[in-house]
């Protein structure tokens, strides 16, 4: 695992690395700029540079962590790619349920898959699941989201690439909005996310707004009028232990 400096999350464990590209929204993939990057800087866990690699030697990695942090899971790849074996899946949960005083967000574009396992995967409290969405084309990722078992749901609209007006954002927690960044940036405009934020605070929603993007993130930073928005999901219930109960992820 590793520190980032991802504002809404503390570290990243990468049980696998790659993947392909399946939306828009997946264009200028930062995760693929940085697996070649590293790939050329000789580091061995991405010889494979951005294809599809499972890597069964870092599982056991968060339980190695005692210290409770919140887990950006694949931040580098999907875990719900349709190459990833189903097994593999269920190991990486295994172990997000077995390191219960960690919190795990699970990100994916790919819905259908999540949906496809759903009934076949555990959902302790401290793992949360989101999907991402670009655009309106996709927010039937929402809908499927929305029919799984897990104790948190979020949505990352990043990169946005245009309106999401009338979301339904029944049974979400949780809503993170950013624009694109690095080279060949698309923009995002103001009026789309302050009506994204506008619809989460009338649906009593949880907003992150985590940055304006561009080619150059740093000069447009993160205000949105005038403030910062780095509202985080409720407490989940307490979930019982073999010797105590715990919540189900670390609150900052």
């Amino acid at each position: 695992m590793a520190n980032t400096r991802i504002e809404w999350t503390e570290a990243t464990w990468n049980p696998l690395t790659g993947c392909t590209k399946i939306s828009p929204g997946c264009k200028h993939c930062y995760a693929e700029r940085m697996a070649l990057r590293l790939r050329a800087m000789g580091v061995d866990k991405y010889r494979n540079g951005f294809r599809l690699t499972l890597h069964p030697d870092t599982l056991a990695e968060p339980l190695r962590w005692t210290t409770p942090r919140t887990i950006f899971v694949n931040s580098m790849s999907d875990l719900f790619h349709h190459e990833v074996p189903l097994d593999f899946i269920q190991q990486v949960f295994d172990v997000m349920q077995r390191a219960h005083w960690h919190c795990f967000q699970v990100l994916t574009k790919r819905a259908e898959r999540l949906h496809e396992l759903d009934p076949l995967l555990p959902w302790p409290a401290n793992v949360w699941m989101g999907v991402s969405v670009e655009n309106a084309t996709y927010t039937y990722r929402i809908d499927l989201l929305r029919q799984t078992g897990a104790a948190i749901k979020f949505l990352s609209l990043e990169p946005l690439l245009g309106p999401l007006p009338n979301l339904d954002l029944s049974g979400i927690d949780w809503v993170i909005v950013g624009g694109e960044s690095g080279p060949g940036a698309r923009p995002m405009a103001v009026e789309w996310v302050r009506d994204i934020r506008d619809q989460c605070l009338s649906a009593g929603v949880a907003f992150f707004f985590k940055q304006w993007g561009g080619t150059v993130k740093k000069r447009t930073g993160r205000l949105l009028d005038g403030r910062t928005w780095d509202e985080m999901p409720p407490e989940p219930l307490p979930i019982e232990t073999d010797s105590h109960p715990v919540l189900g992820h670390p609150r900052r």
